[in-house]
C-alpha cells in the first residue's frame, strides 16, 4: 500500500509565513536585523482530533482553527517586527480577536449585500434574481477589498510571502529540492489556497440562498448568519475535491476561477522571502518526522535484499 499523502497548508504573515502540518505548526519571520525568527509548537487534540476527519464537520472546525492559528501567527509576526518576539498573548485575547473578525465578516459580507439586494426586491419581483444580485454584490465587495488593500506597500509584501508559501508547498508536493532556486520555478497560485475558499463560499452561498427562496426579511437575516457554518463546510469539501482530482480536465476548468483570483492575493517573492517560507516548512517537516522517514526509506532501498 502507498503511504498516505501529508498535506501542508499555510498563511502569509508580516514579513513571514506560517506552515501547518498534521500535528504541528511553525511560523518563520524575518527580523529587522535580517535574521529569521522561528516559533514552533505541537497541536493539541482540538486541532488534530477525530472530528477533523469527518466530512462536512471538518470544514467548520478548520474555519475556527484557521482563525485561531492565523491570529496567533499574526501576533507573533508583528511582535518580531517590533523586536518583542518573546511577548505572549492570552488564549482569551486570541478568541476575542477571532470572534470580532468573524462578526465583522458576517455583518459586512453577508448581511450588507442582503440589505442592498432586498431594497431592490420590490422593483425586480423575482426572488431568484434578487439572490443572484446579492451574490454579485458580495463578490464585488470581495474583489474590491482584495484589490484595495493590495495598494498598501506592507500588504504587497505580505502577498509576496503568500506567493513564497505556495511555491514552497508546490515544490514539496512535486518532490523538488527545497531550496530557493528550485522553488522559484513553481507558480504562486495553489488549488488549496484560502483565497479559493473565499470565492467558493460566495458561489455556494448563492446556491444555498436561492434554495431558501424569499422568506420574511428577519428570516433571511437569521439564515445568512446561521448558515455560515453550512456554507463553509460545503465550500471546504468542494475545495478538497478540486485538489484531489485536479489532474482531471473538468476539475481544472472548474477550479480555474479560484486560481485566477489568487492573482490579487499573491506576488512573485524574492529569494529571501522564499528562504523564510522554506524555514517554516522545514521546521514542520522535521517535527512531523518527514525527513527522518525519507532518510530511513533511502537507507532501506540502498541495502541488499535478504535471500
Amino acid at each position: 500500500m502507498s503511504e498516505p499523502t501529508l498535506y501542508y497548508g499555510g498563511q502569509a504573515v508580516i514579513e513571514g509565513v506560517m506552515i501547518r502540518g498534521p500535528h504541528s505548526v511553525a511560523v518563520a519571520c524575518r527580523r529587522p536585523d535580517g535574521e529569521i525568527a522561528v516559533r514552533h509548537e505541537g497541536l493539541g487534540s482540538v486541532y488534530t482530533g477525530a472530528l477533523r476527519r469527518i466530512p462536512f464537520v471538518r470544514g467548520v472546525i478548520i474555519l475556527g482553527e484557521t482563525l485561531a492559528l492565523g491570529m496567533r501567527s499574526l501576533v507573533f509576526s508583528s511582535n518580531v517586527a517590533l523586536g518583542e518576539e518573546e511577548k505572549e498573548i492570552s488564549p482569551a485575547a486570541i478568541i476575542g480577536m477571532g470572534l470580532t473578525a468573524l462578526a465583522l465578516v458576517t455583518v459586512v459580507f453577508f448581511l450588507g449585500p442582503l440589505f442592498v439586494a432586498g431594497w431592490l426586491e420590490d422593483r425586480i419581483g423575482s426572488s431568484i434574481v434578487v439572490v443572484a444580485i446579492e451574490g454579485v454584490i458580495r463578490l464585488a465587495m470581495l474583489l474590491a477589498y482584495l484589490g484595495l488593500i493590495a495598494l498598501v506597500p506592507d500588504i504587497r509584501r505580505v502577498y509576496a510571502y503568500h506567493g513564497a508559501e505556495h511555491k514552497s508547498i508546490h515544490a514539496l508536493e512535486s518532490g523538488d529540492p527545497l531550496e530557493p532556486s528550485s522553488v522559484q520555478r513553481h507558480p504562486t497560485a495553489h488549488v488549496r489556497c484560502g483565497t479559493s475558499f473565499l470565492l467558493t463560499v460566495v458561489v455556494v452561498s448563492v446556491v444555498v440562498f436561492m434554495a431558501l427562496g424569499s422568506p420574511e426579511l428577519w428570516l433571511r437575516v437569521v439564515s445568512r448568519v446561521a448558515l455560515i457554518p453550512v456554507i463553509a463546510a460545503l465550500a471546504y469539501e468542494l475545495i478538497r475535491l478540486g485538489g484531489r482530482f485536479y489532474e482531471n480536465r473538468v476539475a481544472r476548468v472548474l477550479m480555474w476561477p479560484n486560481l485566477a483570483l489568487q492573482a490579487l492575493t499573491t506576488r512573485q517573492p524574492d529569494d529571501a522571502q522564499v528562504e523564510v517560507a522554506l524555514r517554516a516548512l522545514q521546521e514542520v517537516m522535521a517535527a512531523e518526522g518527514v525527513q527522518a522517514a525519507q532518510t530511513a526509506q533511502e537507507a532501506a532501498a540502498a541495502m541488499p535484499s535478504e535471500g
